[in-house]
């Protein structure tokens, strides 16, 4: 196969590739984000603390992790006909990548906000923050940049799984490689297929490392997490009488004192009684 007969293969493989990976990567964050939430929420110490609810939604995302994606997504052939109404194509790819990708990105979700200090959180809890609070102000902005590295890891993931999908009719370079690089033996198209995937995650990795690091030096230079200063105003505004008011309180309420003795032999004079005036 020449060059010009290359090209166009692999311009419409490379648009459905991109096309697979962008859109089950928004359907990923869409669905893993909440339930990676949820994982932390509900696991012990958390602040919706339930076994149950832990333990059945954890069960779910194990028992959806240790399936191999070739054999999910044939399984979910008939669910992409249902939902698209073919189960070809890219479109009906995605279903089937989204569904492999959603628990694999919920663990790393939930992996991302156990790295959030307690003390963030007690004081938010402190403050009369409630549990969506916590959430928007402490947890998804103090794991902001764990959460692109979670991201990043499973959107390259996902330009994998986008390779298998080829090989049941889900277009994009996968197939390009399996009909032509295997099936015809056509080495040169499967080498630069090859090197099109490694480019592409290359990119994706460079770029979510970059915005990674970011990211982590924003976060290191924030004192607090934004927006404690309304809740710590708003609390004392509610509360006549704060933490900081109490040093001034006591300082008013406790008598003058005098100056301490500072030599060990002052002290000691300071507490003998006085000797009496000899009489004249």
């Amino acid at each position: 196969m020449t060059w010009n007969e290359m090209q166009p293969l692999l311009r419409d493989a490379c648009l459905d590739t991109l096309f697979m990976v962008w859109w089950s990567a928004v359907w990923t964050v869409v669905g893993g984000l909440p339930l990676g939430i949820l994982l932390y929420l509900t696991d012990r110490g958390g602040l919706l603390r339930n076994v149950v609810v832990n333990k059945v939604v954890g069960a779910v995302v194990n028992i959806a992790r240790s399936v191999p994606f070739i054999i999910l997504i044939v399984w979910l052939i008939p669910f992409s006909r249902m939902v698209i109404g073919t189960s070809i194509g890219p479109s009906a790819a995605v279903v089937a990548l989204a569904i492999g990708a959603i628990p694999f990105f919920a663990r790393l979700v939930e992996s991302a906000l156990r790295e959030v200090d307690g003390g963030l959180i007690e004081a938010v809890q402190s403050m009369g923050g409630g549990t969506w609070t916590i959430i928007f102000k402490v947890l998804l902005p103090q794991a902001l940049a764990s959460l692109v590295a979670a991201l990043t890891t499973t959107v390259i993931a996902l330009i994998g799984y986008s390779a298998m999908a080829g090989a049941v009719g889900g277009g994009g370079l996968g197939q390009i490689a399996i009909n032509y690089g295997y099936q015809r033996q056509e080495h040169g198209l499967m080498n630069i297929t090859i090197v099109l995937l490694i480019v592409l995650v290359t990119i994706v990795q460079l770029a979510g490392d970059l915005a990674v690091r970011r990211l982590a030096r924003r976060t290191g230079r924030q004192a607090a997490p934004g927006g404690l200063w309304r809740l710590r105003t708003r609390r004392t505004a509610q509360t006549p009488g704060t933490a900081a008011d109490v040093p001034a309180q006591r300082t008013a309420d406790e008598p003058e004192s005098t100056d301490a003795p500072k030599t060990a032999d002052a002290a000691k004079a300071a507490d003998e009684p006085k000797a009496a005036v000899e009489a004249p």
